[in-house]
């Protein structure tokens, strides 16, 4: 057995109470997207969860400026070799922690295999690290960004009650149907007039997606048109720290009880199947897993 084939099953067989991988995406930009991923993160850690955030909004990446917090380093000083994975990590407001994007997507798809072997060693300590590793991906789907959505144990799909979200949002999971119709996905709906209106954008669009697609979705919940959350953004810090007891921050709070709990209807947390670091080398290496 070689080198290659002997990493391959390690992947493959990586402990199921490592980290849980998350990609949060949108069909389109301005949807809040990385917003709600800050404030979830902030959630999960108020529930005694070790989160870490991955900013991979390539161009585009704000979770730094979101908090108020400047980085002068990110992802792509990995890969220049000026720094270890470790050092990359920062503190976040409400004790979630995470590693600014640059521009580093595209490099980690163009590495050699030898290149990604020595990336998956690093990153593999963090998925025992931490109980959730949180992919803040760009909006739409790239060639790159895909095989990080393919890699993820879940994905959460933020849209907004305006046609063109919805439809974005549909294209985006069309994209990923072709290539996995198993990975769960769920939709959260975000700057709603009320519950009775999210949910029923949510009932479309979960039928649609069966019907069409061949899928199964999930609804987690809804976000409020909170004018606190714009004067968070203004103020660069998390509304469900700046405003706990808003409209916006409550609902926040449900959907990540939600999230936690296993038992709710259907925003149960799946279970694991391989690993993500296994499903990142087979599309990495052009295979399927």
């Amino acid at each position: 057995m070689d080198q290659a084939e002997q990493l391959r099953l390690h992947l493959q067989q990586l402990n199921k109470n490592d980290a849980r991988s998350i990609a949060v995406i949108s069909g389109k930009g301005g949807v809040g997207k990385s917003n709600f991923t800050i404030n979830f993160a902030i959630r999960l850690a108020e529930n005694d969860k070790r989160v870490l955030v991955f900013d991979l909004d390539i161009g585009y990446g704000n979770i730094d400026i979101l908090i108020g917090q400047s980085s002068s380093c990110s992802i792509l000083d990995f890969f220049n070799r000026k720094k270890e994975l470790d050092e990359l990590i920062q503190k976040g407001p409400g004790g979630f922690d995470y590693i600014c994007g640059g521009t580093g997507l595209s490099y980690l798809f163009k590495m050699e295999k030898s290149q990604f072997d020595s990336f998956s060693a690093k990153i593999e300590a963090l998925f025992k690290r931490y109980d959730f590793i949180i992919f803040d991906m760009g909006a739409g789907m790239t060639e790159e960004s895909l095989k990080f959505v393919l890699s993820a144990d879940e994905l959460i799909m933020v849209t907004t009650p305006e046609p063109t979200s919805i439809t974005d949002a549909y294209s985006a999971i069309k994209q990923i149907s072709m290539h996995d119709k198993s990975i769960p996905i769920s939709i959260v709906v975000n700057k709603a007039d009320h519950a009775k209106a999210a949910h029923q954008i949510s009932v479309r669009m979960q039928g649609a997606i069966e019907q069409f697609l061949d899928m199964k979705s999930s609804y987690s919940g809804w976000l409020p048109d909170d004018g606190v959350v714009s004067q968070a953004v203004i103020r660069q810090i998390p509304f469900t720290i700046l405003f706990p007891k808003s409209a916006a921050s409550r609902a926040l709070h449900e959907i990540a009880a939600n999230f936690l709990d296993g038992g709710k209807k259907d925003t149960a947390i799946h279970p694991k199947t391989a690993s993500f670091l296994f499903k990142m080398s087979q599309l990495i290496r052009g295979g399927r897993y």
